[in-house]
């Protein structure tokens, strides 16, 4: 059914959409209040640059009615999770984060952990930075005695010799005696650092006057380890409570977010997110909200965020709107952050296109043309005559454009079986079709050779009375980039100009890549269609059909002749193919 057909029975109700592309391929998910409206703005009226580049890819779409919209909300992250579509880029890597575990074992161990067992013992996080949660784990090891090893050994290791384990191997320990030790770590862990150091303190003073000077001076360096730590997390909070403060900025394309989580009061760590987005702002940070924390196996006690119009996810996740004191303070921070990175983010984008543009404008100094904002690439893939292909690909101010990469079979021609020729007839095809569809032609040209390809370029453009700069990308010996050949056979050297040096090498790597790739595909089918030849009443048509039914060779030539029947080809046809595979 035609996508403008599917758009006028779009019903007035909630639900949640998945786009596809020409494969049949999920995309993109979105989440609707009424579906008519949103999936008919996809394709009306104008849009920026980046929501563009995902409709031109869409050709079909479906949806699913949901009751409200908090439950689109939800189902709409069930998706996103199931498909990992590619415009979906928030959280793709469904990440789980670490915990703090005290071992509930005889002789209990501190381990960093990203599995949940209740179980399994007692549990501090989750930690968003995993070195954060190993190096807290690492000083917990150190400076209380608890076993350090997977499986009890059957004789001391080192860390017992160094004072940093009872000794279960060879000692006899009651559960009593780790009592103070495990109260250590559930204070240190529960964000009562302060006595810990004051504990380690007078740790220190008493090896200092036993004149035990060795392990004095390791209690200080504990001590100036924890210190630090403490400096990193200075902003404390007094109700030790499990919060998270979110916060979000935008301009036109990105959404930067930040994190702050807070364990027991004490801020752990942050997390930084900034990706682009389509539509409202606000939909989206929603639709954040909902995916963060369905990948993370505990929710904290509260979530602070930045007051919303919407009110649809309040009934999923224990969030509030903090109007003044310490969180209202807290949430203008991360707010901070977020819009510090988005200008971060930026001015690097703005940098990088500013390079890019220089060398694009390098570019077409060498070459001595207007711009090469648009650059499309061809080559060609053969062996030994057979199995025949073209490639092109096409670089958008400096970028690969993937979804205007061509693909060309070339029959072998009577007269004229070279690269040269088959280039020639390559490019007629593909600015034929331009000029008959009237869509904008490149800026340049370029093809994978020498003075041969250019000539025979140019010879195709002229037969089509249109007139684009053409150049050849040479290699040396080595079958590296060496150069450019321009219009009139000239070799134009790169070595002064490392940017389009990079930027040609790019390219004639990627239509080398795209051309050899889809020969390889094409021989690779050929010869499993061949073992099909020679049948009475097989032709073409039937291979296909034939391995599209069985799915391999093996399984055709496996097939009972009823089974042969029943895949749809005639009873004699049938027959032939039977016995053809049982003589062979």
């Amino acid at each position: 059914m035609e996508i403008k057909k599917k758009l006028s029975l779009l019903p007035d109700s909630p639900g949640v959409y998945l786009m596809k592309d020409v494969t049949g391929k999920i995309i993109y998910v979105g989440k609707a209040k009424i579906l008519k409206n949103r999936v008919r703005s996809y394709f009306t009226g104008s849009h920026d640059q980046k929501t563009e580049k995902l409709i031109s890819e869409i050709t079909d779409f479906e949806y699913i009615l949901t009751r409200s919209e908090v439950e689109a909300l939800l189902l709409e992250c069930n998706l996103i999770k199931k498909y990992s579509p590619h415009y979906n880029i928030m959280l793709r890597d469904d990440k789980s984060y670490p915990y703090i575990m005290i071992s509930s074992e005889k002789h209990p161990r501190i381990i960093v952990t990203r599995k949940l067992n209740k179980k399994m013992g007692k549990y501090f996080g989750p930690y968003p930075n995993a070195s954060a949660a190993r190096e807290t784990a690492r000083l917990l090891n150190r400076f209380l005695p608890l076993r350090k090893c997977n499986h009890i050994p059957n004789k001391q290791c080192l860390y017992y010799h160094i004072g940093q384990c009872l000794g279960p191997c060879t000692n006899e320990i009651e559960p009593r005696q780790y009592e103070e030790i495990l109260e250590k770590a559930n204070m240190f862990l529960r964000g009562n650092q302060k006595s810990i150091i004051r504990w380690l303190e007078q740790k220190m003073k008493d090896a200092s006057g036993a004149l035990q000077f060795e392990a004095a001076r390791e209690y200080r360096d504990l001590i100036n380890d924890l210190k630090k730590i403490n400096e990193k997390q200075n902003i404390t909070l007094n109700d030790f409570c499990n919060r998270d403060i979110v916060a979000y900025t935008a301009n036109e394309e990105l959404l930067s977010i930040q994190v702050f989580c807070f364990r027991q009061g004490n801020l752990i760590t942050r997390d930084g997110f900034i990706f682009p987005y389509y539509f409202e702002p606000e939909e989206s940070f929603i639709s954040f909200l909902v995916q963060y924390y369905a990948n993370n196996v505990a929710i904290p006690d509260e979530i602070c965020i930045q007051e919303l119009s919407s009110t649809s996810v309040h009934g999923l996740l224990p969030l509030t709107v903090p109007k003044r004191g310490k969180t209202r303070e807290l949430i203008d921070l991360a707010l901070t952050n977020a819009q510090t990175m988005l200008k971060e983010k930026i001015q690097l984008e703005d940098d990088k296109s500013e390079e890019t543009n220089r060398t694009l404008v390098s570019l077409a100094e060498v070459l001595a043309i207007p711009q090469a904002q648009v650059i499309e690439a061809f080559d060609i893939s053969e062996l030994s005559g057979t199995n025949i292909v073209g490639g092109m690909i096409q670089f958008k101010s400096g970028k690969p454009y993937r979804s205007n990469y061509r693909k060309f079979n070339i029959l072998p021609m009577e007269n004229n079986n070279d690269d040269t020729a088959y280039l020639h007839h390559i490019i007629l095809r593909r600015y034929s079709r331009l000029l008959r569809e009237e869509s904008p032609l490149p800026d340049l040209i370029l093809v994978d050779g020498g003075k041969g390809q250019v000539k025979a370029a140019l010879s195709a453009l002229a037969q089509l009375k249109i007139d684009i700069p053409v150049a050849g990308m040479v290699k040396n010996e080595r079958h590296e980039t060496r150069s450019l050949i321009d219009r009139s056979g000239q070799e134009l050297l790169l070595s002064s100009r490392p940017g389009v040096f990079r930027l040609v090498q790019n390219i004639q790597d990627e239509v080398h890549r795209f051309a050899i790739t889809f020969h390889r595909q094409l021989r690779a089918k050929n010869m499993t269609l061949s073992a099909l030849d020679g049948i009475p009443g097989i032709g073409p048509k039937r291979k296909r059909f034939l391995l599209r039914y069985f799915q391999s060779i093996e399984a055709i030539k496996n097939a009972s002749e009823d089974e042969l029947k029943s895949s749809g080809l005639p009873s004699g046809i049938a027959h032939e193919v039977f016995e053809y595979f049982k003589k062979n």
